[in-house]
């Protein structure tokens, strides 16, 4: 009788139903659709021969690697945090652990451009360490090092927070079964609780890794804007815009931008059809 209520509760008119669809659809045309069709129709609107010429050109290609390597430094080592934050947090009880779940989201309520600006007045020419780092020639803000620092604290909560509930609602039982038969800790972490995590860890990866390479706000700020040098996509594409004589240019880098979000969409996708429960449990518990 109970289950027979809560399902004709669920259970809208027709119009009401046809109504929300149709808003959704309207909301999702205007605001993803019709954006990506733009994108796309203006990188090819001068031809495929422009837009293989922007992508191959030499700051393009630049921008490009810098991208990878940003991304290839920052996901591996926002990976190792959001492991080791994770397993901390749902195997132990300590004291600040409240504290340390905090910190993990301040990213997401930090704007990019503050956590920019916060490097700058760190490791900026004027800034508390600059002085020490000019007397010993080195370089963060401007540089290589700083895009990643930069890149690395906008990204960090991702695999962290996607580990964190599926390593609670796992709980604890099959590690101190392993702990009882003389597995040591990394044993134990290997072959019980890696096992456990690993879509829902390589999930919180792929969502880091498309997050890294869109930066945009704090890569901005230190980065100098130099074309070939500190320029990564997303910058590039905005360099590219202002430039009058490149608008085709800039569209074509953010077709590639979204082609690559398209990839990392498909990859989710796949492993939430493959591992739809465990993934369900991540985001449920």
């Amino acid at each position: 009788m109970a289950s027979s209520r809560s399902r004709n509760a669920l259970r809208e008119p027709a119009p009401v139903r046809w109504v929300l669809i149709g808003v959704t659809l309207l909301f999702l045309t205007v605001f993803l659709l019709l954006p990506l069709l733009v994108v796309f129709t203006q990188a090819l609107a001068s031809g495929l021969p422009v837009f293989f010429a922007a992508l191959g050109d030499a700051d393009t290609l630049a921008s490009i690697r810098l991208t990878v390597l940003t991304a290839v430094i920052a996901v591996p080592l926002n990976t190792l945090f959001g492991v080791a934050a994770a397993w901390a947090i749902a195997k132990f009880e300590f004291r600040g652990k409240s504290l340390l779940t905090t910190l993990i989201d301040l990213p997401f309520s930090v704007s990019p451009v503050i956590a920019g600006m916060v490097f700058v007045l760190l490791f900026g020419r004027q800034g508390w360490f600059g002085a020490w780092l000019s007397e010993h020639d080195i370089k963060i803000i401007f540089a290589l090092p700083g895009i990643v620092l930069a890149t690395t604290f906008v990204t960090f909560p991702f695999v962290a927070r996607e580990l964190i509930p599926l390593m609670q609602a796992q709980g604890t039982n099959e590690e101190q079964a392993a702990l009882t038969l003389g597995a040591n800790g990394w044993r134990t972490f290997w072959h019980v609780t890696m096992p456990n995590i690993r879509w829902g860890l390589l999930y919180g990866v792929l969502l880091c890794n498309a997050r890294a390479m869109g930066e945009f706000g704090a890569v901005s700020v230190v980065s100098g804007h130099v074309r070939g040098l500190t320029n990564t996509m997303p910058l590039q594409v905005e360099m590219l815009y202002n430039d009058p004589g490149e608008y085709s240019a800039a569209f074509a880098v953010a077709s590639l931008l979204a082609l690559l979000g398209f990839v990392t969409l498909a990859l989710k996708n796949f492993l939430e059809w493959r591992h739809g429960d465990e993934l369900t449990a991540l985001r449920g518990n």
